[in-house]
């Protein structure tokens, strides 16, 4: 629970600037291309610091790298809402999305690697629970702030710092990981007084398996993660994170209210129906994260593929007829919210933490975490250009075809972990 607060902070510092961004592009008078900067600066700094993740996390554990990502959290959110000019606000926001990078390698990790495997789904679940009930939060917390006038964006920006104190305060609390404390401190007699706590029953065990993972693979500082042992699972995590943006996922969380506009919706209806695509987020991911380790990660990719391949085929076929009855656009974009929330959104940071061997997870987390940042950069950075020139039929019909080939590739190649050991499941990918 204390981890996935990161998850929080990450959900609540993404989806915030969506309130404050016409206010910020007015107080500071700022070029269509600086407005493009000041919303994608964080993304940037995600991209860094999920590239970076697992140098931190190696070396100075998951714990430590933990309260780098709670400082980065507070001091974005104290330095953007008291910015007094417009590069001071733009090395803030960087700074937080360097905490967000940071926190979507490291989190997943820690808890994939304190979890009992009967229970690892759920638990690494609520990490991506978190997040979108930081997207929420953020988006309610935007609707009552946004009524105190002229100021108000600074508030919207600022109110983080308290959840960013709290993590901080949280993070004493916790034990290292105890696969790090044996791969890259050997520490046993610690490690296994961790284990004692996670799994009584089987602890020894559990620590002969991993100490025995480190024998049978090369130290992790020589070991390549593209050499030719790791073909399967790096293939799995760029294809699943490739898939998980090119649904469109952040061009409806970043631009929902202009999607809805663009269907005819007053601005005041755009904001409230932003609200709502908040709660079915939230509603559905707890669905999913309640399931995934009774049905299984494939179960649920299969059925969220077929959901968002109706849902974005319709939404591509109501913006191409322009026929908008009332409020058809917001029901079919909150239908393929929901079914992503079931799938891709519950499962992509469950299943990329499990299936790297213990020697090079925290680089394997790296890659698809990476991929995934670099793939919402392009996509966020570039709808607003596609819709405009394309318009929002060929936009979503791209999308819809995206997700036909996410469903072959789930059929074809993907992999249940469920129940099964992170040592099993690593031996396992490589053998094959």
């Amino acid at each position: 629970m204390v981890v996935a607060l990161g998850g929080f902070l990450f959900g609540f510092d993404t989806a915030v600037i969506s309130g404050a961004e016409k206010s910020i592009q007015q107080f500071w008078g700022l070029s269509v291309f600086e407005h493009g900067l000041t919303i994608s600066i964080a993304l940037i700094g995600t991209v860094i610091g999920s590239l970076l993740g697992s140098k931190p996390s190696d070396k100075f554990g998951r714990k430590n790298t933990l309260y780098f990502v709670a400082l980065a959290y507070l001091l974005s959110s104290i330095g953007t809402a008291l910015a007094d000019n417009w590069y001071i606000f733009l090395a803030f926001r960087f700074l937080g999305g360097l905490g967000v990078g940071t926190s979507s390698v490291t989190a997943p990790i820690y808890i994939s690697e304190v979890s009992p495997a009967d229970r690892r789904g759920r638990l690494v679940g609520l990490f991506q629970f978190n997040v979108v009930l930081g997207i929420l939060i953020s988006y309610l917390s935007n609707y009552l702030i946004g009524q105190g006038g002229e100021t108000s964006w600074r508030w919207m920006l600022g109110v983080q710092a308290f959840p960013s104190l709290l993590f901080i305060i949280l993070i004493r609390f916790i034990p290292e990981s105890p696969r790090w404390l044996i791969l890259k401190k050997g520490n046993l007699v610690r490690a296994l007084e961790i284990l004692r706590v996670i799994n009584p029953l089987n602890c020894d065990q559990e620590l002969a398996a991993i100490q025995q993972s480190n024998l049978t693979t090369p130290d992790s500082k020589s070991t390549s993660l593209f050499s030719g042992q790791y073909k399967a699972p790096v293939i799995l995590a760029v294809l699943f994170a490739f898939f998980n943006q090119v649904s469109g996922i952040n061009a409806i969380i970043y631009y929902a209210p202009r999607i809805f506009e663009m269907a005819g919706l007053g601005a005041h209806s755009s904001l409230l129906s932003t609200v709502g695509i908040g709660l079915i987020n939230f509603i559905f991911t707890l669905v999913a994260i309640n399931v995934i380790d009774k049905v299984g990660r494939r179960l649920l990719m299969l059925i969220g593929s077929v959901g968002l391949i109706a849902s974005l085929f319709l939404v591509g076929i109501t913006f191409y007829s322009g026929q908008f009855s009332g409020f058809a656009i917001p029901v079919y974009v909150m239908v393929f919210i929901a079914f992503f929330a079931f799938s891709q959104g519950a499962v992509i940071w469950v299943f990329i933490s499990e299936i790297f061997p213990n020697e090079v997870r925290a680089k394997g987390q790296t890659l698809g975490s990476s991929t995934h940042w670099i793939m919402a950069a392009l996509i966020a950075f570039s709808f607003p250009y596609l819709a405009e020139k394309l318009g929002g039929a060929t936009t979503f019909f791209f999308f819809a075809t995206m997700m036909v080939l996410q469903l072959i590739f789930v059929w074809r190649m993907m992999p249940e972990t469920k129940g099964r050991s992170l040592e099993s499941i690593g031996d396992n990918l490589i053998m094959h």
